[in-house]
């Protein structure tokens, strides 16, 4: 048994080093940077030109627009455009060709696609409960695409094919099981040291910067832990582990955007115009009818 363990030592030391290099490899490309997000000011990599990201969102919002069935509740379109144009109207990107269009369907879901492509799924305009809860929502993914988070994760993929080749190379004289073995400690360590740890930081930045942009757009901040609380409430069924997680827990981000509750709160009070928690969401859809 000692024998066994002193013989396997060396190979485990190397599948941990390689778990290792694999997060590294990973968040390396987040770690130094040449550009800066906005509002929380983090520094970030990004190899591929905006012109092109944003090219990417245009095609992939006309796709998304063609298979998904737009809803013909006129009040809700109405209502998801007006909060939308506030939000971007406090973004800072004029550049951007702004669209919002809702989805009917049960998904409790929303997107910005680079360029200001915006999608509201009807599914989760109950959640939402008011204007003030659509804002969150919807500045959450306004942040997603003015901080550039979709390029980041393709620079990400980049470090990571990177590695892999990377991978092969130094293992080419490795039997197949041992390449096989080394290459799957690499893997997971770019998944849960890289991949998934950074996706949980792009979520929390979005989190953070959204609830600003509604706060100048004129909408109460304090509605943002709230909405996340319910949304908490009205899951079924056991949630991933965060550590397995591409998205931090309702509770942890409910608790991040309390920190910053009052710094939201003073833009909130400098807004030219104060719309409070706005028209209820109820109203709006029995509008709609």
């Amino acid at each position: 048994m000692d024998v066994e363990r002193s013989r396997s030592a060396p190979y485990f030391s190397r599948a941990v080093l390689l778990l290792c290099l694999g997060g590294f490899v990973g968040g390396v490309v987040f770690t130094i940077g040449c550009s800066t997000t906005p509002v929380t000011g983090r520094r970030q990599l990004l190899v591929m030109s905006e012109e092109k990201e944003n090219a990417m969102g245009l095609t992939a919002y006309a796709e998304v627009l063609k298979d998904e069935p737009v809803t013909k509740n006129a009040a809700a379109t109405e209502m998801v455009q007006r909060v939308g144009k506030r939000i971007a109207a406090v973004a800072d990107r004029p550049d951007f060709q702004w669209d919002f269009n809702v989805i009917e369907a049960t998904t409790q879901n929303a997107f910005c696609l680079p360029g200001g492509k915006v999608a509201v799924y009807t599914g989760i305009l109950p959640v939402c409960q008011s204007e003030a809860g659509l804002a969150v929502v919807m500045s959450h993914e306004i942040a997603h695409a003015i901080a550039r988070h979709g390029g980041e994760r393709m620079s990400h993929q980049t470090a990571q094919n990177l590695g892999q080749k990377t991978m092969d190379f130094m293992t080419r004289e490795k039997s197949d099981t041992t390449q096989q073995v080394l290459m799957a400690s690499y893997n997971a360590g770019s998944k849960y040291l890289g991949t998934l740890p950074y996706s949980r930081k792009h979520e929390l930045e979005a989190d953070h910067i959204g609830i600003m942009l509604m706060a100048k757009a004129g909408y109460d901040p304090s509605e943002a832990p709230k909405f996340w609380e319910r949304f908490a409430g009205q899951k079924e069924g056991a949630t991933p582990m965060e550590f397995l997680s591409t998205h931090p827990s309702d509770a942890r981000r409910s608790a991040a955007l309390r920190e910053v509750l009052p710094e939201a709160m003073d833009l909130y009070q400098a807004a030219p115009e104060k719309l409070g928690m706005g028209q209820p969401i109820e109203e709006v859809m029995k509008l709609g009818i």
